[in-house]
């Protein structure tokens, strides 16, 4: 199975630039000072191999595009040809990619390709699952901060091939107040009157709560979007019914495959998950030399 009209329009895939720091360093990691010693002892310099990327269990494809940086950081030379891009869904025994280059080369990026296309496949596939159980309704998956450090950039680009959206990257590109804000801040009001009073017209307030009555006191304030915090599927549709489109409406806390669909069903307008990036099973990809 290949469902290659899952390559959504937003999934492309970040620039070149941010991808590149992340694969040299786990190649810088894996290969260390004395090089693959183990490839280098066993194989003649010039032996050349064809090899594949091969789905080994069902899946939604992300980081075929750090995997070819490795096999390409590795020896410049070595082709790399996509057969199942980012993006698509593929079934048990798919080859994803194939590779042809220098024997000892496509064995010395072998481990950091699969470590990176196979954690975000993982991501990729459970960001799938989540949107498959939504569809029907208006709710949209989004991820969260909580990615694994270092690895931001990919995993949100792996949720997007997933079909799901990417919450704000990080601390400076969207306000969200969240509890501990509101504490040290002094409630609600002068939290929203202080960003207000700072912040440029561009850019986007989100509030966290917890109660339907902090929902109704951040819809007289006029924010953009309200966070539901750990609401049940009832309260949500109460919550819903108050804003009455006064406001974006984003669900969090609870979110599995098992209660996802009573969330979405409420009406909400987004569903976040910090689980698809934090969370998230590998899938099982292997590297079969021809």
């Amino acid at each position: 199975m290949l469902r290659a009209d899952l390559a959504l329009p937003f999934a492309r895939p970040p620039s070149a630039l941010l991808v590149e720091p992340s694969v040299r360093a786990a190649l810088a990691e894996d290969i260390g000072r004395a090089g693959d010693i183990t490839s280098d002892l066993t194989i003649p310099a010039a032996a050349r191999s064809t090899a594949r990327i091969v789905a080994r269990k069902p899946g939604t494809i992300a980081g075929l595009i750090a995997a070819e940086c490795a096999f390409r950081l590795v020896d410049p030379a070595t082709t790399f040809r996509a057969e199942a891009p980012d993006g698509t869904t593929v079934g048990a025994g798919t080859t994803l990619a194939v590779i042809d280059g220098l024997s000892r080369a496509l064995l010395t990026a072998e481990r950091v390709a699969l470590n990176f296309s196979g954690h975000l496949s993982g991501v990729a596939t459970a960001t799938r699952a989540l949107v498959d159980a939504v569809a029907g309704t208006k709710a949209r998956i989004v991820c969260t901060r909580k990615t694994l450090p270092g690895l931001r950039t990919l995993q949100k680009y792996a949720v997007r091939c997933g079909g799901g959206f990417n919450h704000r990257f990080g601390l400076d590109d969207a306000v969200l107040i969240k509890d501990n804000h509101l504490v040290a801040a002094g409630g609600i009001k002068p939290a929203v009157e202080r960003v207000r009073a700072g912040l440029g017209h561009m850019v986007r307030i989100e509030l966290e709560v917890d109660t339907l009555a902090q929902l109704e006191e951040a819809l007289g304030l006029g924010v953009d979007c309200v966070l539901l915090d750990n609401m049940s599927p009832e309260t949500l549709r109460r919550a819903v019914a108050l804003a009455k489109d006064r406001a974006v409406l984003e669900a969090s806390g609870n979110v599995t495959l098992a209660t996802v669909r009573a969330i979405a069903e409420s009406g909400v307008d987004y569903i976040s998950s910090g689980a698809i990036t934090h969370s998230a099973a590998n899938l099982d990809l292997g590297l079969d030399f021809d």
